[in-house]
């Protein structure tokens, strides 16, 4: 008869890189039953799923666009979980820069792109960091837990939107809830004509290089990994860690809201309710696969991607409700947070 302890053992660092890999495969085995128990074939599901979004350029490039505002939600949580600062008001804090970049959009006029772009994204940045500072300063100052507040100030952001789309914003002309189209000069370029992906993909992909060269290549980077290791440690060594803390989460909030106003500027071009759809909590997701590797942001966004543009053509395909990458992603983020334990431990069989 065999017993399987858990006990304490460091894994090597191949395989941590392995982690993620595991969780995936972990998470495609759950959505094999799932599937079964529907009457799908699970191969038939993984192809579409997988393999049919990549067959043509269109869909491709559709999922570089869906990876796009991933590609800066997934940097900007990993920026602040990195640091030690727990960031779950990535969604509300997208949802705050595209409603600042739909403002600015609407009162910029007779200008070139070279002024209104880089305008609209400002204006995002300085949206999203200034609402992530009450949850940060509430963390430093009366060591409320961020967790909760960033979470509680995602729904607030939703109801100044709703007011202010069903009010002073709502279109004139069409008379829905959604504010009138922005300025042609704060439109973002498209990269492919007749085609979707547009500038904040470039933008997108800088910052992300932005953040990994802040974090490894600076004192202040450093000083970041370091209190997000150990606060107690970073403190004895001398460092900041409340200062340390409140420009992480500012960092973070702002490049959500370069997200959003991504959002707006290059995909809808005006304020809606729905304007983010919970890309500030796949964020998370991302962020967690790629195990807070500002690099590693890249290849899960463009795979998160990959699942949803795969739900929509499975779900033209058989039938099963596009929510499927919904609960893929959510089996996901469950996974490879319990991978996680075995960076630390493993379990051994014992007589």
């Amino acid at each position: 008869m065999f017993k399987f302890k858990l006990e304490k053992h460091p894994a090597s660092n191949w395989q941590r890189l392995l982690l993620p890999l595991y969780a995936i495969l972990l998470t495609f085995g759950i959505t094999s039953i799932i599937l079964l128990l529907t009457g799908v074939n699970p191969f038939r599901a993984f192809y579409y799923f997988l393999i049919e979004p990549l067959s043509d350029s269109v869909s491709l490039i559709e999922v570089l666009v869906k990876a796009t505002p991933l590609f800066l939600t997934g940097i900007a949580v990993s920026l602040a979980f990195s640091s030690g600062y727990w960031n779950i008001g990535a969604e509300g804090q997208l949802i705050a820069g595209a409603t600042a970049g739909a403002g600015l959009g609407m009162v910029i006029h007779n200008t070139s792109q070279f002024i209104g772009i880089p305008a609209l994204i400002i204006g995002g940045f300085i949206a999203g960091a200034l609402w992530a500072l009450l949850p940060a300063i509430l963390k430093i100052k009366l060591a409320v837990d961020e967790i909760v507040t960033t979470l509680l100030m995602n729904s607030v952001v939703l109801f100044i939107v709703s007011f202010l789309l069903n009010g002073p914003w709502r279109n004139p002309i069409s008379g829905w809830p959604q504010s009138p189209e922005i300025d042609k000069s704060t439109t973002f370029i498209k990269l492919i004509p007749k085609m979707r992906l547009h500038l904040g993909f470039i933008i997108a992909l800088l910052v992300i290089f932005a953040v990994w060269f802040l974090l490894t290549k600076t004192k202040l980077g450093f000083e970041m990994r370091a209190s997000g290791l150990g606060k107690d440690a970073a403190l004895f060594a001398g460092i900041n860690v409340n200062r340390t803390i409140l420009i992480s989460a500012l960092l973070s909030g702002g490049i959500a809201g370069i997200a959003g106003a991504g959002e707006v500027a290059g995909i809808h071009y005006h304020l809606i309710e729905a304007i983010s759809g919970g890309l500030g909590y796949t964020g998370v997701i991302v962020a967690t696969l790629s195990s807070l590797n500002p690099l590693g942001v890249i290849p899960s966004a463009i795979f998160i991607g990959l699942i949803d543009t795969g739900a929509q053509s499975l779900s033209r395909a058989t039938g099963v409700p596009i929510h499927l990458g919904d609960i893929v992603q959510a089996l996901l983020l469950l996974t490879i947070l319990g991978m996680f334990l075995f960076q630390n431990y493993r379990i051994r069989r014992i007589k």
